[in-house]
């Protein structure tokens, strides 16, 4: 049976987020190294697609570098479950994020053309490290945070998510052209050693690890853990259909490549006597910095409505959902830029909610000894529908197809995922219902 929603509970305010962060110092240290080490990986990314468009003068080579950045984290993620189910997570965090201060200062050996093709394993070696790191950071969070804190954690975590793309596709440009793209490699690198330090000052207990066995080389490929977690996911009917919930935005992958087609092709901001490829480049920058805005205000809107109510968070993702598909529905019909970003704000306000209320659930509904690997299928399906959803759409572009259709298009899309969701709440309901007369008889 699964647990009841709370009530009596405080609803949340800004204050909540004050306290949270001025009482829990773990939290502190993990927030503080989320911050250092994302602004640096938004740095690090525009400097990566501009050293391949420099080199390679091929669109293809910056479609290819997004697909390595997220569909590797899919395969790796059984393993990466199984390590963090077995090992101290903070140890798992700390050396991803030493092995990607190597990689990252490996990037800079690329100085001709015909050291390109280095960027392509280095990026993949990078994704896997992060897929070793994320499910560990969000299984970490329940265990340094109070239940009631949960909600509010990750609502924190979206919404400096969000900052950190304002700030880093925004500011990370300018400081290229200042400094130049080696400083840029640089800064990001010690941005994982700062992250390190400030996560290893963490001082937690991890009872997973003192009851599991050690871990050995052959664990590695033994997948009867992951056997055994899918099992307990089968188990659970809504938590099956929360582990599916990120990788119903189907519009994630897509919103990449649309925003940047868009912003050049159709919305080129048009400004005293600004030449047309710096307003197109601000014209994509706007719509960018829209979809981190509605990123940003959407869980911190929504969280506080829901509240911790099981219920709710569950509702909220159907809303987002259909949030998503009208954004989307509505963009492709845009008639200026500022329309365009409005659509962009409200449709990743619905879908940064879906990504936060699901977190949410699954840390709230998932035993300890299996978030490790609960978390890392969650990431590595949402990865692989980003990975195919960018690779569709550019496909369909290329073939000659408006951007203003793929767009319209996805938000008639994203009505499937939302009719699903809405069918697992609805045999969810109907579970609890049978399970209440039951035990009143």
């Amino acid at each position: 049976m699964e647990p009841q929603p709370e009530h009596g509970v405080p609803s949340i305010s800004f204050r909540s987020y004050v306290r949270l962060l001025r009482d829990n110092r773990n939290f502190r240290r993990l927030w503080a190294a989320q911050i250092v080490s994302e602004i640096g990986d938004w740095f690090y990314t525009l400097s990566i697609y501009s050293l391949l468009l420099q080199f390679t003068g091929r669109a293809s080579s910056v479609a290819l570098a997004l697909v390595l950045q997220v569909l590797p984290q899919t395969f790796i993620g059984p393993t990466a479950g199984v390590v963090n189910d077995r090992v101290r997570r903070k140890h798992v965090m700390i050396t991803a994020d030493l092995v990607r201060f190597v990689i990252v200062l490996a990037m800079l050996l690329v100085r001709t053309q015909s050291m390109v093709w280095l960027v392509y394993p280095l990026l993949v070696a990078e994704t896997i490290m992060a897929a070793f790191f994320e499910p560990a950071r969000n299984a970490v969070i329940p265990a340094i945070t109070a239940k009631d804190d949960v909600l509010l954690a990750n609502t924190l975590s979206s919404a400096t998510w969000s900052v950190n793309l304002l700030i880093g596709a925004s500011v990370g440009g300018v400081v290229a052209a200042l400094l130049g793209r080696d400083a840029v490699f640089l800064l990001n690198a010690l941005s994982f050693l700062a992250s390190a330090a400030l996560i290893g000052g963490m001082k937690f207990h991890e009872p997973h690890a003192e009851s599991a066995t050690p871990l050995r080389p052959r664990d590695l490929v033994d997948y009867t853990p992951v056997i055994k977690g899918i099992r307990y996911i089968r188990g659970h009917r809504g938590l099956m259909a929360t582990v599916f919930a990120k990788s119903g935005e189907l519009m994630i992958g897509p919103s990449w490549v649309l925003i940047t087609v868009m912003g050049h092709r159709y919305f080129p901001l048009h400004w005293r006597n600004l030449d047309p490829e710096r307003g197109a480049m601000l014209g994509m920058s706007l719509l960018l910095g829209a979809r981190g805005l509605g990123a940003l205000v959407g869980p911190l809107v929504s969280a506080r409505w829901a509240g911790r109510e099981d219920r709710r968070l569950r509702l909220g993702i159907l809303f987002g959902y259909l949030v998503v598909a009208v954004g989307y529905s509505a963009l492709g019909g845009s008639s200026n830029l500022w329309v365009a970003c409005a659509w962009v704000m409200l449709a990743h306000m619905g879908g940064s909610t879906i990504w936060v209320f699901s977190t949410t659930l699954l840390q709230l509904h998932t035993d300890d000894r299996f978030r490790g690997r609960v978390f890392a299928a969650d990431l590595g399906f949402s990865m692989l529908t980003i990975a195919i959803g960018a690779y569709v759409c550019g496909r369909f572009l290329d073939a000659g197809v408006s951007a203003r259709v793929v767009a319209t298009s996805t938000g008639f899309v994203m009505l499937l995922p939302a009719c699903l969701w809405a069918l697992a709440m609805r045999r969810g309901n109907a579970k609890r219902v049978r399970v209440g007369v039951e035990t009143r008889s």
